[in-house]
């Protein structure tokens, strides 16, 4: 193949952004429900914690598309929570990009809270507690000892939970469907050419965008995650 035929296409590059930004939005809406579940989980034992564990990891074993038709009955125009937005602020979420970061963000939440959950867990409780003894609240604790020395293993999750969204596409298409310029990211991109005769250099251009953001994500995540594991003793 020429390598003028690698070149990104303007249509193409607004597909490229489009998935960045639904991604990068999917994330910092999942971020502090991530972070709440990731500590929670990881400092809890009982009926409740394995009730909110096995919903949090329900994304990740439920086929997408189930998860996109939850979220449509949910969120869709004659949904309750769909229907609630619209009268009372005007907010569609379906067949929008915002659609398509919620059901990204969804999918994308388990592998978030995995990271995070292992980051807090080696976390030593005794230096939660040390900030108690000296004067601190639970908020000021968590706030200067544990996030920071978690640090690493949130930003391991955020940048999993990047590259899970960037992919996503079962979900996806189901509650935001795939109209160009407001929910076709990569993967209904690819979807959409495969289908068409002439499509076969834009599958190739948007494989090799798709893969370099993957594997340019995992390269972090893993570097992140071989840095965890090393927390000083009290």
């Amino acid at each position: 193949m020429p390598a003028e035929s690698l070149i990104l296409t303007r249509d193409e590059w607004q597909i490229v952004l489009l998935s960045v930004r639904v991604a990068v939005v999917a994330v910092l809406a999942a971020l502090p429900f991530g972070i709440w579940s990731a500590h929670y989980l990881a400092r809890r034992r009982g009926i409740l914690p394995f009730a909110l564990e096995n919903l949090v990891q329900l994304p990740l074993v439920l086929p997408p598309v189930i998860t996109g038709y939850v979220l449509l009955i949910l969120l869709g125009p004659s949904g309750p929570i769909g229907r609630w937005l619209s009268g009372a602020f005007g907010i569609q979420i379906a067949f929008s990009s915002l659609g398509a970061a919620i059901a990204s963000g969804v999918i994308a939440f388990p592998l978030m809270v995995q990271a995070m959950r292992i980051a807090f867990q080696q976390v030593n409780p005794e230096w939660e507690e040390a900030a108690l003894v000296y004067g601190g609240g639970r908020w000021e604790a968590f706030r200067h000892v544990t996030l920071p020395l978690a640090a690493k293993g949130i930003a391991a999750g955020v940048v999993i939970a990047f590259a899970r969204a960037v992919g996503e596409f079962g979900a996806t298409i189901v509650i935001a469907g795939n109209l160009p310029g407001r929910t076709r990211t990569i993967p209904t991109a690819v979807f959409t050419s495969l289908h068409r005769i002439s499509g076969e250099s834009e599958v190739i251009r948007l494989v090799f965008v798709a893969g370099f953001l993957s594997m340019a994500s995992l390269a972090v995540h893993s570097i992140l995650t071989r840095r965890l594991g090393h927390q000083p003793s009290p």
